[in-house]
């Protein structure tokens, strides 16, 4: 491979604002890609690509390059030097690479690969924390969890069918494959911008790993229902929602934060969903007033984010433990407060995007143990595993209030 000194220049950027200015990788690497309009598909590509891919390995590329944090803007050319030895590649004559050590960068990858914290890139916090809730498969999984994330789209079914949209696609140069384990979804053949296509303004699909695409359905909805999504983000289980509704009925989509619910209606407006009404959560009123009166109630909760290290790597070197504790008292709070909602008869999911047992079977035992679990009671729940089901970790959970 040629590399060009701009590219990597861009990288080490984007690596500076996510290591040292605290910036989420999404948002980094797009500043980034906005910075020079001149550069391609194949430019772009190698700058994203390569930024996730030193991210999601910093800990090991570190302590090859006996890199200490916190890191020095000039020390993450050190890193860029690991990736090239370790990609196979000849590391180009440029200053910034004078006298790169190649054989002892290959001798201490080999020496470090037989730790697993080394070899995943891990916090040590994490890895104990995951070992000693999934034993055994935590090998599996991390590994899994380290891959690079397959683009995925959900058909929006108000507009189009899946078969029409990947005809749709298809004419744009954007070939999919089909996963039946998912009637809604399509996966991309190669990574490309299909935010830029025409069905994508015309509202035909949205962006939703495999795995969020089996929460909606797993609710349950029916056509005319009144629906709660509690917790419903920039909605996009909410659009789903809509769209297994058929438009018939109401979602209400609540959140504690505006800009989120006002990226919803944009979106919907888009997709073409028109039974979603927002409501933002700013008293306990606003969820007080539908005590007894939804058929369904869906709580996507705020979670640890495990299950998607693949999407957003950097959260293994964001994320501390004590907000896991944090996290899991406001799952509680949240399942406590808004179960009350749902009318005799009705149901409700809880679901988070999170692996680890104590976020998910362990918050449902304790609300069904509880003065506000009294009634409810347990009809499935699933867990979906990177290693095993190939694309993200969910959990979900279904209860149903006698």
């Amino acid at each position: 491979m040629r590399f060009h000194h701009n590219l990597l220049q861009a990288t080490t950027d984007a690596l500076h604002n996510i290591f040292n200015n605290d910036k989420y990788a999404d948002q980094a690497i797009q500043k980034i890609l906005k910075s020079d309009a001149r550069w391609g598909a194949r430019d772009r590509g190698f700058i994203a690509e390569t930024t996730y891919d030193i991210v999601r390995y910093k800990r090991l590329y570190a302590a090859i390059a006996n890199v200490h944090e916190p890191f020095k803007p000039v020390d993450l050319w050190r890193l860029t030097a690991v990736w090239i030895v370790l990609k196979g590649y000849e590391v180009p004559a440029w200053e910034e690479y004078y006298n790169t050590p190649v054989r002892r960068i290959k001798g201490k990858f080999d020496e470090l690969s037989k730790d697993r914290v080394y070899r995943e890139s891990l916090p040590d916090w994490m890895d104990e924390l995951a070992l000693k809730e999934l034993g055994g498969i935590w090998e599996k999984e991390s590994r899994a969890l380290n891959q690079q994330a397959q683009v995925i789209l959900r058909t929006n079914t108000l507009k189009t069918d899946r078969a029409t949209l990947k005809e749709k696609l298809q004419a744009e140069n954007i070939g999919t494959i089909i996963d039946d384990t998912y009637p809604d979804a399509l996966i991309l053949k190669e990574r490309a911008n299909v935010f830029m296509t025409s069905v994508f303004k015309d509202g035909l699909f949205e962006v939703q790993d495999a795995g969020s695409q089996a929460i909606a359905p797993f609710l349950q909805v029916e056509s005319g229902q009144r629906v709660l999504d509690a917790c419903a983000g920039a909605g996009g289980k909410a659009l789903h929602l809509a769209a297994l509704m058929e438009n018939k009925g109401q979602v209400i989509a609540t959140d504690i934060y505006q800009n989120k619910l006002n990226e919803l209606k944009r979106r919907g407006r888009r997709a073409g969903a028109h039974n979603i009404e927002t409501r933002v959560i700013d008293t306990t009123k606003v969820i007080k007033k539908l005590n007894g009166k939804m058929d369904r109630l869906l709580i996507d909760a705020p979670c640890s984010g495990l299950g998607v290290l693949r999407r957003n790597p950097d959260a293994k070197w964001k994320l501390q433990p004590e907000f896991i504790e944090e996290i899991k008292a406001t799952q509680q709070d949240i399942l406590q407060r808004y179960s009350s909602t749902v009318k005799s008869g009705g149901k409700m999911v809880y679901a988070t995007c999170s692996i680890l047992p104590s976020e998910n079977e362990m918050q449902v035992e304790k609300f069904l143990n509880s003065e506000a679990g009294t009634g409810w009671k347990l009809e499935e729940q699933q867990s979906l595993l990177a290693h095993r089901d190939h694309y993200d970790g969910f959990y979900m959970a279904r209860m149903i209030k006698e």
